[in-house]
């Protein structure tokens, strides 16, 4: 079975976003809850959606041919978790993809779209993950059968904040951080982000057979150039198509449902200026 679909992770419950008097906190809990639906990976599954009291406490086994990654548990237990990481060495994990003892982080792990995470937004990251409960919850080591790099570029040390006032600027940072382009761009031979940005066409094994990801480019028939901005709304965020056809797993509509309209309004306008490609052939 092969399902069109606009992302590649798993859909997850929607659970409220906890409100606090600490805003970098609350600014963490909508990042990682919302476009970054951290969950969809960091979260343990059942049949019916979330473990309730596992939040991003690990344990998902990825299994594709080069590897089998399980996501690691992100909540601060000591053994098993972050608890002994400062905040810098978090950070540095998540936009460098490197662990405090030297060890690269692999696939699917998104580190190539983290580089551009602000130091603002990282901080408020790891404010929320030192927030949530501690789940001891031992994870299995990650296997890869193919080489992984030495590194993923020179180390990232400071990324200023995004200019909010430049809707096509912030929607490309949040579908950075969003790594909406992992799913979307295919992948062969490494991700094309130059000459197929958006194109789609990847497959994506799992649960619900083979999900094909959808063409997010402005072109006017194989991409969403002719949808309206309310249609990419109800797409991203309710995962139904503009002819009411629903969007099967694995988008993360649910995740996306948290978004603040000003930033739904970002994205689409950044997808919008995208290059109108056509579907891979």
């Amino acid at each position: 079975m092969r399902i069109r679909t606009l992302a590649a992770v798993l859909g997850i419950a929607a659970l409220p976003l906890p409100a606090g008097a600490d805003p970098l906190v609350d600014r963490g809990a909508y990042l990682v809850n919302g476009i970054m639906a951290c969950g969809n990976c960091h979260t343990p599954k059942g049949p019916d959606g979330d473990l309730p009291g596992m939040e991003l406490a690990g344990g998902m086994a990825f299994e594709f041919e080069p590897f089998t990654a399980y996501a690691s548990n992100l909540t601060m237990d000591r053994e098993t978790g972050l608890g002994t990481w400062t905040d810098a060495q978090i950070i540095h994990a998540i936009r460098n993809g490197q662990r405090p003892d030297g060890s690269l982080i692999g696939p699917p792990m998104p580190v190539s779209f983290y580089r551009e995470m602000s130091d603002e937004d990282a901080r408020a990251v790891v404010a929320y993950l030192r927030s949530l409960p501690t789940v001891h919850n031992a994870v299995p080591q990650s296997e890869y059968r193919m080489p992984l790099p030495p590194d993923y570029g020179p180390a990232v040390t400071s990324v200023p904040a995004p200019d909010r006032n430049d809707p096509v600027a912030y929607g490309g940072y949040l579908a950075a951080i969003g790594h909406c382009m992992e799913c979307h761009t295919p992948m062969e031979g490494g991700s094309d982000l130059k000459d197929r940005l958006g194109v789609g066409g990847v497959a994506i094994p799992g649960p619900w057979g083979i999900a094909v990801s959808a063409n997010i480019t402005s072109h006017p028939e194989d991409g969403v150039g002719a949808w309206t901005d309310e249609a990419l709304k109800a797409a991203i965020t309710k995962g139904v198509r503009p002819d009411g056809e629903p969007l099967g797993p694995p988008m993360p509509y649910h995740a996306y449902a948290r978004m603040a309209d000003a930033d739904l309004n970002a994205l689409i306008a950044w997808l919008r200026a995208l290059p109108p490609l056509p579907d891979p052939k």
